[in-house]
């Protein structure tokens, strides 16, 4: 009989966490590399890397490519990353490619990240800053920009080869010619890219560009680009779903983009809204934020010649036979009261039973799931408005999750949620929910936020709901109210001045400039490992310490003189008692008293707490017996005369 703690995971294999189990299965993602290969591409300039050293666009591309499939080994060691070259007269003879397009090669077919492959490509960007002519060598451009709609046929043709079906499949196109057909105005051109990047859309392939921009001109997406790419959702009224401007010129820039479409956006849940008795429109529900771990590992059985990787099971055994049963056999229960034999159990005959008092009662695992989810079917149900000032900061206990429309599933959705949501923000209002988002959860009460399209501190926000799960009365606690002194003016504008001086730059925080150390260090032991490197410790870089010489450089004097005025306030050597204790408060002893005691060798007449007191001030290290502590004050007071 399974504890009560193994209820929430009676079925684990069974749980549907999407309604569209299609879109759950896509695990893998596979990225397929188009870079363009014309003479702007392979124009030698400067590397701003490098001294003395020529490199070009294409190359900067490679490496990109290089860089995300060292990424790759470790967060996505079973997805898949291939390379495909265009306007080059270069062609694949045989083999993966063969029967692409004309213009364009595939360079590294599309397979599961592995190392060798990308040692290989890493060979040809070394030996292409050493000869910066070898890629203009090996992969000369043609004559005039090959037809987009033969890019994108190339592109179906190579992923339909070389990808999984379940698998989310995407295209990076990289490329620096805003006009590829400049004078040629053949609307023919551009029906025929639409025609053939709808195909692909519809074979579940999605296009991302990153468009790299001239030295002395950004690149104008309008001119050819907007006319092109359209969005991969159905039913969308907006076609042009291209940021404002894209443009990389450097490495560093191109992977930062990169960055965000690393992983694929995945949908927690598709599941039906029901607005009202016979309207329900389609949704998919995503999770802005989440915890980033380490991958999880995995065992392996050693048969001589080769690792295979283990496949584990669970198997329940009857402790009395020693027998395996079946998990349609396992009942659920409770270790109070005694064991419910068979004679104990009175069927009634329509659907419930009942055991003698004194017994355990035990559960089906279908019961356990009707007690969990009230025999609701994954939805949302819209029960209600309320004003805007009825949601307070307190009713946020999780994470909230964000809504949008799913054309896909019910037509007419996209319409019907963009006039629900405008009409909410135009009311001030949101909206109250009952929500179960999958089969063995629990349905609960939530409140829909409405979050108009716009643009916050560079980010670019989308239009949709926040769906926050509203607490229940045991969920909120009251805070514990602690009686505390506040600091006087003369104090707070001194720490004012030198908050002011170490405030980031145009007021925001880019996280992605500060990875996990613990996370970025273990990956790159990964790395190291998987590509046969020394991996030194020492070289590691943590982004997350502070700089202290910046520090001490922009705002050490202030930073000083606010310590000053903090040691003569007498407020902060005061120690409040928690309520309910029965010693009265106890002030600590000032700096003044600790110096004259250490002036006539009386220190050691000071408490230990009174010490730790006045050490904790100081921000000085706690531990040691009272001979140390009072060796540690005496260093600070010669220090600071």
């Amino acid at each position: 009989m399974p504890s009560y703690d193994d209820w929430n995971k009676f079925d684990e294999d069974e749980d549907e966490e999407l309604q569209d189990t299609s879109y759950f299965d896509r695990k893998h993602d596979v990225i397929l590399f188009a870079i363009d290969c014309s003479q702007s591409m392979l124009a030698l300039r400067g590397d701003p890397n490098y001294e003395n050293t020529k490199t070009s666009r294409l190359l900067t591309a490679l490496d990109a490519a290089v860089q995300i499939q060292k990424r790759k080994v470790v967060v996505g060691p079973y997805d898949s990353v291939g390379i495909m070259l265009y306007n080059t007269t270069r062609r694949n003879e045989s083999g993966p490619g063969s029967e692409i397009k004309k213009g364009t090669y595939v360079y590294q077919p599309l397979s599961v990240i592995n190392a060798p492959k990308i040692l290989d490509l890493n060979q040809l960007i070394d030996e292409a800053r050493d000869n910066p002519d070898l890629l203009s060598e090996d992969y000369p451009s043609t004559d005039k920009h090959i037809p987009v709609g033969d890019l994108f046929t190339s592109c179906n043709w190579v992923l339909r080869d070389g990808a999984p079906k379940s698998a989310t499949k995407r295209v990076f196109l990289i490329t620096d010619d805003d006009d590829p057909f400049a004078g040629l105005h053949n609307p023919r051109l551009i029906t025929s890219a639409r025609t053939t990047l709808i195909d692909l859309l519809q074979a579940g392939v999605s296009v991302e560009p990153f468009f790299i921009s001239a030295d002395y001109e950004p690149f104008n997406q309008h001119k050819f680009w907007t006319s092109i790419l359209v969005s991969d959702s159905s039913g969308d009224d907006d076609a042009d779903f291209l940021p404002a401007e894209i443009s990389i010129s450097r490495i560093d820039d191109l992977l930062e983009q990169m960055r965000f479409h690393e992983v694929p956006k995945r949908a927690l849940f598709n599941i039906p809204f029901e607005l009202a008795t016979g309207l329900v429109i389609g949704i998919k529900g995503y999770n802005l934020i989440t915890e980033q771990k380490k991958g999880s590992y995995r065992y392996f059985v050693d048969l001589g010649d080769k690792m295979e990787v283990v496949e584990s099971r669970t198997t329940h055994v009857d402790e009395e036979r020693e027998a395996e049963v079946n998990k349609s056999d396992v009942l659920f229960g409770m270790t109070l009261g005694a064991t419910a034999e068979d004679e104990d159990i009175q069927e009634h005959g329509f659907g419930t039973r009942s055991v003698r008092a004194g017994r355990r009662v035990f559960y089906t695992t279908e019961e356990v799931r009707s007690l969990r989810t009230l025999d609701l079917e994954p939805g949302i149900k819209l029960l209600g408005f309320k004003d805007r000032s009825e949601l307070v900061f307190e009713d946020n206990v999780r994470h909230s999750l964000f809504i949008f429309p799913d054309e896909d599933t019910y037509a007419g959705s996209r319409r019907t949620f963009r006039a629900l949501l405008s009409s909410m923000v135009k009311k001030g209002k949101i909206g109250l929910v009952r929500a179960l988002t999958r089969r063995n959860a629990s349905p609960s009460f939530c409140a829909l936020l409405p979050q108009e399209e716009g643009e916050s501190e560079g980010w670019a926000e989308p239009s949709g709901f926040h769906l926050i799960t509203l607490p229940f009365a045991d969920d909120i606690r009251a805070a514990p109210i602690e009686e505390g002194f506040r600091a006087g003016k003369e104090l707070i504008d001194a720490a004012k001045s030198f908050i002011s001086k170490l405030a980031l730059r145009n007021s925001s925080y880019p996280p992605d400039s500060y990875p996990n150390p613990a996370l970025a260090f273990h990956y790159a032991q990964l790395e190291a490992t998987a590509f046969r490197e020394e991996f030194d410790p020492a070289s590691f870089g943590d982004h997350t310490l502070p700089k202290n010489d910046t520090i001490r450089k922009k705002a050490g004097p202030l930073i000083k003189e606010w310590m000053k005025l903090l040691n003569d306030d007498k407020s902060a050597d005061a120690v409040i008692v928690q309520s309910g204790s029965k010693r009265k408060p106890d002030v600590s002893v000032s700096e003044a008293e600790v110096r004259s005691r250490y002036e006539t060798d009386s220190l050691m007449q000071l408490r230990v707490d009174q010490m730790k007191d006045f050490l904790k001030s100081r921000s000085l290290a706690l531990s040691g017996k009272k001979v140390e502590l009072a060796e540690r004050i005496s260093e600070w007071l010669d220090e600071h005369p």
